[in-house]
């Protein structure tokens, strides 16, 4: 998922700095030995020139004085010995390979390659050439470590985070199985504001409308035969869902709007629709076919929902849930954290009588994938107004609270408070399934399992402000280091400021 792009970068990050540690490094030791080579070499060419004018010095002072000391000693009849030059002895092979592998062994280039292979050097004035290289690896090594310390604890903050999300997901989906997340009051099914009778009732109010008609025949005891017009209609949109929560059967409900609420829902287009009105040779609506035949004294339009002309929902389905409630992507925000306040989708918030689940249209599909979810499609549901806003950016089909606020799928947000209720409202379901007990109990196990995680990743967080605090002080006394051994170091990587530590809270 995009399960990862913020983890990733950060842990990518932390490879970056051990690698620009370890070629700082090396360009800082390779600038040191150069730097030391050119210092030593430039050394023995002063003390060779030095040499070379004491001895010129030498010989002006001895030509000088010779003239005066034969002078003298001529006075004195003594005889002064001409000065031999010293034998040039004739070096054999062997003295020339000790004296070749003396000059080797006291050159900077040896010195340089006993320093970086921790040889002893024999030569001391480039003692300091090994010193400087064996600091510049040490911190080499400590930082190299502290990246991989970074890594390892962001990999594992990385799939604390990943089981943690898939715990909420696992939490939210058996929630709304239980009908439990989102319901403010125990259910109460004998209300006669809240039962599904009651909304036939509502529905019947509404005297010259359609779905009146359709629920004289449908639950009406007294009329056994339906008429033709309306024997493909499954029923109107309002008596064919349920829900756990009076709140949210009213919001779900303004959400449709009543003519939706209200609207017929056909199995197929040939028996279905085309029964349901006729026209006469001018295109007018004929008053005395199709449901106009049954109720005369209908007015005004009315909608009706085709089944099988429905785009139905292409997917997985829940595992183990005999609602067949639909396997939704839940929403995450641009932290890749699940947005607090989700309460589910609103498709799958609405219970189905199980006739009505599956094998309704010819390719086997059921009113949820079909009728609900060409309805509300991934119209998510929040617990309060301020967690609805909050999760703005991952809602693409609209969103609801439960303390009214509403957005619609087109980005219409919906302000002000209800003037009327809506009398046309979904019944209140008192379903529970039949494993009640062990769903309870899976429940609590998921509930422990994530708390027992989030304490882990409390205490891997702080550690890994620490290590990464550790690296960038490291970090910048090694570019100090390496500044004050090299003119060019100094130049080419200025020193950044000692970073401020921030307690994490």
């Amino acid at each position: 998922m995009s399960s990862s792009s913020s983890s990733s970068s950060s842990s990518s990050s932390s490879d970056d700095w051990v690698m620009k540690a370890t070629m700082f490094a090396a360009t800082m030791v390779k600038e040191t030995i150069n730097m030391l080579v050119d210092e030593a070499e430039s050394s023995r060419k002063r003390r060779k020139k030095s040499a070379l004018c004491r001895d010129r010095e030498a010989a002006q002072r001895h030509d000088h004085l010779m003239p005066a000391v034969h002078a003298q000693a001529k006075l004195l009849s003594v005889q002064v010995p001409s000065p031999s030059p010293s034998p040039s002895p004739t070096p054999t092979n062997y003295a020339a390979a000790a004296a070749q592998n003396d000059s080797y062994s006291h050159s900077p280039y040896a010195a340089a390659a006993n320093a970086i292979h921790g040889m002893p050097n024999p030569n001391p004035a480039f003692s300091h050439a090994e010193s400087l290289v064996s600091s510049s690896k040490k911190l080499e090594d400590e930082l190299l470590l502290l990246g991989r310390n970074i890594k390892d604890h962001e990999e594992n903050i990385e799939y604390l985070k990943t089981q943690i999300s898939s715990l909420d997901d696992q939490i939210t989906d058996i929630q709304v199985t239980l009908g439990k997340k989102h319901s403010s009051s125990p259910h109460m099914t004998e209300d006669k504001d809240l039962s599904e009778q009651a909304t036939v009732e509502h529905i019947m109010q509404h005297r010259k409308s359609a779905a009146s008609i359709v629920c004289q025949f449908k639950y009406d005891g007294a009329h056994d035969d339906h008429p033709t017009a309306i024997k493909d209609v499954v029923g109107v949109v309002a008596t064919l869902g349920k829900v756990y929560d009076d709140k949210l059967s009213r919001l779900l409900s303004e959400y449709l709007g009543v003519d939706t609420m209200l609207a017929l829902v056909c199995m197929t287009y040939d028996d279905g629709v085309k029964a349901l009105e006729t026209y006469d040779t001018e295109g007018a609506v004929s008053k005395s076919c199709g449901i106009y035949g049954v109720g005369a004294s209908m007015e005004g339009r009315f909608n009706v929902i085709c089944l099988e002309n429905l785009r139905p929902y292409v997917g997985e389905f829940m595992a183990d849930d005999p609602q067949r409630r639909l396997a939704l992507v839940k929403p995450r925000l641009p932290n890749d954290r699940s947005p607090p306040g989700f309460l589910g989708f609103a498709v799958n918030m609405i219970h189905i009588d199980i006739p009505h689940l599956s094998s309704l249209t010819s390719n086997g599909c059921g009113l949820r994938e079909t009728l609900f979810y060409s309805l509300f499609s991934r119209l998510q549901v929040y617990r309060s107004r301020a967690h609805m806003l909050q999760a703005v950016p991952c809602i693409s089909d609209g969103a609801i609270s439960l303390d009214g606020g509403i957005i619609r799928s087109n980005g219409v947000f919906v302000f002000g408070n209800r003037e009327k209720e809506m009398d046309v409202r979904f019944a209140i379901s008192s379903y529970l399934p039949e494993n009640l007990v062990e769903i309870e109990k899976k429940l609590k196990e998921l509930k422990w399992e994530k708390e027992t995680l989030v304490e882990t990743l409390q205490i891997e967080e702080p550690i890994l402000a620490n290590i990464r605090y550790t690296f960038e002080f490291k970090k910048q006394d090694f570019v100090r280091f390496m500044a004050q051994c090299s003119p060019y170091a100094a130049m080419q990587y200025p020193v950044p400021a000692t970073p401020r530590r921030s307690t994490p809270r």
